[in-house]
């Protein structure tokens, strides 16, 4: 398989494991995703020569989707490697409730909902848009036999999360885990907040900080109360499109699909808030460094507080 080489450099002086690496990412240009490779992961998972092993554990599903990872396609799951980061958090913060945005084929499902599920939550939400994307997600968490704990919610972010919210399913999120579309992470953590539901004691996780990139969710995340509220009296303006500081292949991901993404331009959250975040280095799968910023909600300053 093959790393670029100042990627490779990069690895050999860190702490990556090149023979675990999954295949190279597709160049630009070429698919990378959606390309049936999901529905092929399935095939590969439910024909695999143990299979009777790997029904009923999380873990050995995992191993099926790190193994097709390695030796058919590229997936773009979070990986063991920054998985870790994560599952070392769920077992910090044992949170009850714990949502993730963007499910893809279920690794960060199975990986996080079992810890959940054994540190003693209550239930793991899986926010998928692609319904293709979430009934691999069901079908190999069937598998797993997580079916009763983790709960695949199809449909776009936002409105999944206002849906849930009102229908008094969701009222608080301890952890939540971002994974999905870029230029939603911000919007979407607006939306939390304006809804209660992000509160003292919440912690995110969001993936994908270094590679791609977020700069517009790191800056908001790691501004003081008085730079949000600042940001809040400009009424800053978007025109429905967050996409800032996003190359073309990031921010028109999943535009063949979906179309032209539009993110709201009225939700201002709660800048209120106070959070504490730091990035904690890791990997992708295939071995390019990466991050994942882990932000914590510390408290709640009035407007006044200097």
């Amino acid at each position: 398989m093959e790393i670029p080489e100042t990627t490779l450099t990069e690895v050999r002086n860190g702490h990556f494991d090149l023979e675990k690496a999954y295949v190279a990412q597709e160049e630009e240009g070429k698919a990378f995703f959606d390309d049936g490779r999901e529905i092929d992961l399935l095939h590969f998972v439910y024909g695999h020569p143990s299979i009777s092993v790997i029904r009923g554990s999380p873990s050995r599903v995992l191993q099926a989707i790190d193994e097709y990872g390695r030796t058919k396609k590229y997936l773009m799951n979070v990986g063991d490697d920054k998985g870790k980061i994560v599952t070392d958090l769920i077992e910090e913060v044992k949170p009850k409730t714990m949502v993730e945005l963007g499910g893809y084929v279920g690794y960060s499902a199975l990986l996080f909902g079992n810890a959940v599920r054994q540190n003693g939550g209550t239930r793991y939400f899986s926010l998928e848009r692609n319904p293709e994307f979430a009934a691999v997600i069901m079908s190999l968490v069937d598998l797993a036999g997580l079916s009763d704990f983790v709960k695949v919610i199809v449909g776009p972010s936002a409105d999944s999360i206002e849906r849930l919210h009102s229908e008094g399913t969701l009222e608080h999120i301890d952890l939540m885990f971002l994974d999905h579309y870029k230029p939603a992470y911000t919007t979407d953590l607006k939306l939390c907040e304006q809804l209660g539901l992000i509160s003292t004691g919440s912690v995110l996780a969001a993936d994908n900080v270094i590679k791609p990139g977020n700069p517009p969710y790191l800056e908001y995340v790691r501004s003081s109360v008085q730079q949000k509220m600042k940001a809040a009296e400009n009424d800053y303006k978007t025109n429905g499109t967050e996409t800032n500081g996003f190359r073309d292949r990031w921010k028109n991901q999943y535009k063949e699909r979906e179309g032209e993404e539009k993110l709201s331009t009225v939700i201002k959250g709660n800048p209120h808030l106070n959070f504490e975040s730091r990035l904690v280095n890791s990997y992708e799968p295939t071995g390019v460094p990466d991050g994942i910023e882990i932000t914590r909600c510390v408290g709640v300053e009035s407007s006044t507080a200097r």
